[in-house]
């Protein structure tokens, strides 16, 4: 007789899940605080130079202005997160994050000093380049990278001329643009 197996949870992918948690539990630290835990830690914007400062360099992606913004980000995050996990490795992950965190926060801080910057968005548009990009080696460019480029970077692009909202969509670019560059030398160093 065949045993049963049973039905059991597993945390398939420890970095991709640890930042969703820590993201909804600075959301609802948010939302216990009205806002001044994210404006003091989880918001990029030009200030002093000091630890809170560093801490928002690099903090600003964890925090989101509300549950839509949140869900909309880790929708993809969720997603995409554990196949680059799988591929790359956590530790390489953290490390683009953190690249993609301070690139973002440091352009924002640099060039829009009026405005401040928060929410994972950046990550996930570097995530969707590097999963198109999974695929490359050498002498090889995936058509579905270039498609997926050119829809969501030229989407970007166009928004960024016409739109005018809440929304960052240099700091998608930036994500994207990175996400690309990661592929490249991720895959070129996998290849030899």
């Amino acid at each position: 007789m065949a045993r049963e197996k049973k039905l059991s949870f597993t945390y398939n992918a420890p970095v991709t899940l640890t930042f969703a948690l820590i993201s909804i539990l600075v959301l609802v630290a948010s939302w216990i605080t009205h806002g001044k835990s994210t404006r003091l830690f989880f918001e990029v914007y030009r200030s002093k130079i000091s630890v809170a400062w560093f801490v928002r360099l690099f903090g600003h992606v964890l925090g989101h202005s509300s549950l839509a913004h949140y869900a909309g980000n880790m929708t993809l995050f969720l997603l995409l997160g554990p196949v680059l996990e799988e591929k790359y490795g956590g530790l390489t992950l953290v490390e683009a994050f953190g690249l993609v965190a301070v690139i973002s926060g440091l352009i924002n801080i640099i060039f829009f000093p009026g405005t401040a910057l928060l929410g994972a968005s950046g990550l996930v548009f570097m995530m969707i380049i590097l999963v198109s990009a999974s695929d490359l080696r050498r002498g090889e460019i995936p058509i579905t990278m270039i498609l997926v480029i050119i829809i969501y970077m030229g989407s970007e692009l166009w928004e960024m001329i016409t739109v005018r909202d809440n929304i960052s969509q240099l700091t998608h670019i930036i994500g994207g643009l990175c996400g690309a560059i990661f592929g490249l030398v991720l895959n070129s160093t996998k290849s030899r």
